[in-house]
């Protein structure tokens, strides 16, 4: 179901960017774009297929385990089923933004997580960015938080199908009218509020963790309204690598080795 679903919002999404791209830079468009999406989609491939043989089960496998053996918090709390799947749902999300924050704050994991941060545009494709060794411990994290909670496994394959397309989403070129924007902010991440994240500028980089939820930047105060220079002119990606690299798949997948650079600071 997770591929199927994958698919179907990758067409609608890809589709909505050509008819309407918030912006129109050369990283987005002709050759280059087609070397960044060969990259990326490519990275995807790579890391579904180490997932597969890793972790086969993946998140919804360790529901069923859990479920099987009458493990997790919710069930020894009696919670009723519909009730526990609404709190595995959000607490899913929290411990997704959670991992997030500590990719970015812990050094060895800001090494592997750099390689969704390198690409120096931001489009549907880089939200299927991520070094497979981020996609390993990302589905240990999660399949950890599902076993403690004893999560419905219904609301795991749910959350699951929903990150997925979440990140395609927040991640997308797309130019939304301002006032649907602000009104999906309520609750949502936006592309124009993720992108911010995506700035060179080391600040807003540390903001805007969200796939999903808005509720936990809010919360812990790492929102951030738009990039200082405008999103029209926002820098994208790393001050640290600034030529092609980022669309080679040889070079993205030995970015985690190679010497670790001192992550900018300052605003």
């Amino acid at each position: 179901m997770r591929p199927a679903a994958l698919l179907v919002v990758f067409a609608a999404l890809a589709a909505f960017e050509l008819w309407s791209p918030r912006l129109e830079r050369d990283e987005l468009r002709g050759a280059w774009k087609s070397r960044r999406w060969a990259t990326n989609l490519s990275l995807l491939v790579v890391s579904s297929l180490v997932l597969r043989v890793a972790f086969p089960a993946a998140a919804v496998g360790a529901a069923l385990w859990a479920e099987a053996r009458g493990w997790g918090l919710l069930r020894r709390l009696d919670v009723d089923p519909a009730l526990a799947g609404i709190v595995s749902f959000v607490i899913l999300d929290f411990a997704v933004w959670l991992e997030h924050v500590a990719s970015h704050k812990v050094p060895v994991l800001w090494r592997i997580h750099r390689v969704h941060h390198v690409d120096q545009a931001v489009d549907i494709t880089t939200g299927l960015r991520f070094h497979p060794f981020e996609i390993l411990l990302s589905m240990v994290w999660k399949a950890a938080v599902v076993v403690a909670l004893g999560a419905p496994v219904l609301s795991v394959l749910a959350f699951e199908i929903v990150l997925n397309a979440t990140s395609m989403f927040s991640h997308a070129n797309l130019r939304l009218p301002a006032r649907i924007d602000r009104l999906l902010r309520a609750v949502f991440v936006t592309p124009d509020m993720h992108r911010v994240h995506h700035s060179v500028v080391p600040a807003e980089t540390d903001s805007n963790y969200g796939f999903n939820f808005v509720f936990w930047d809010r919360l812990f105060r790492t929102y951030r309204e738009r990039p200082a220079a405008g999103h029209d002119a926002v820098e994208i990606g790393l001050a640290e690598w600034r030529g092609g690299e980022s669309s080679r798949l040889g070079w993205s997948l030995a970015l985690p080795f190679r010497r670790a650079q001192k992550k900018p600071t300052g605003k």
